[in-house]
């Protein structure tokens, strides 16, 4: 386990957290290996009955921490062997527990992919949510193309997906893909009282609610999955390397000259 991934459990809610604040959360190869390890635990553990996510510091999460990303993502689209990442991205669309979040501040890329597979998302009224996949001459992940626009309607899914805007938590709210926001003060008591309140009810009949609410679980993993073949062939293409270029030169990248 990544000692920037902190696991504990509360009862029947295991707590998952993003423990690296001073590098803004931004996740590694050994924190994705983390994270699915953890929902694997809570999928095999019967004393678990919902999971939730959280984190330390003033971001949810920055997103994939770049140098780890350039350095571990040539597998990304391999069926066979699935790098971390993607271990973590099947675990959250095969769950069969109650998943939840409690979003304190930015989350940005998968920070934001991730919470479209959460049953409850809880926001305090700082956070903010940005999805800058075309910004970095990438395609989105996690099957967010898919199910943001389901969430949020096509338009605002275009919003974030193709426009690259950063929307606030009342916006979120708006979009439907968080329950309730709060004060920064109250919301790690509000999503874990959510937790505890789905922990609670009948187990079997949890499973069964979620399940026959998303029936279409192998569609979204198919999907994610075309997801990461084009993301994998977009890593190697110039719009990428422009976009890597200028993050280094700390400039906007210029486009237009490409595709």
């Amino acid at each position: 386990m990544s000692e920037h991934i902190t696991v504990s459990q509360d009862g029947a809610v295991l707590r998952v957290g993003f423990n690296r604040p001073e590098k803004k959360n931004a996740i590694t190869t050994d924190m994705y290996a983390g994270l699915a390890d953890a929902l694997q635990s809570a999928q095999d553990d019967n004393t678990v009955r919902a999971v939730m996510f959280e984190a330390q510091g003033d971001m949810f999460t920055s997103g994939n921490d770049i140098g780890d990303f350039m350095a571990g993502m040539s597998g990304l689209a391999d069926p066979h062997e699935p790098p971390p990442v993607m271990r973590f991205l099947l675990g959250l669309a095969s769950a069969e527990k109650p998943l939840l979040a409690a979003v304190q501040g930015g989350a940005v890329g998968v920070g934001v992919t991730m919470l479209l597979h959460c049953d409850l998302v809880y926001a305090s009224d700082k956070a903010t949510f940005h999805t800058p996949f075309v910004d970095l001459g990438l395609a989105p992940e996690a099957a967010s193309s898919l199910l943001l626009p389901r969430i949020a309607g096509h338009q605002r899914a275009a919003e974030m997906l193709m426009a690259g805007r950063k929307i606030s938590a009342a916006r979120a709210y708006e979009f439907g893909f968080v329950n309730d926001v709060v004060s920064p003060e109250a919301l790690a008591e509000t999503a874990l009282a959510a937790a505890r309140n789905l922990a609670a009810r009948a187990p079997t009949a949890i499973r069964a609610t979620k399940q026959l609410m998303r029936p279409d679980r192998e569609a979204i993993i198919a999907h994610m999955k075309q997801e990461s073949i084009q993301f994998a062939a977009l890593l190697k293409s110039p719009e990428f390397r422009e976009a890597g270029a200028a993050f280094m030169q700390k400039r906007k990248p210029d486009f237009s000259n490409l595709g």
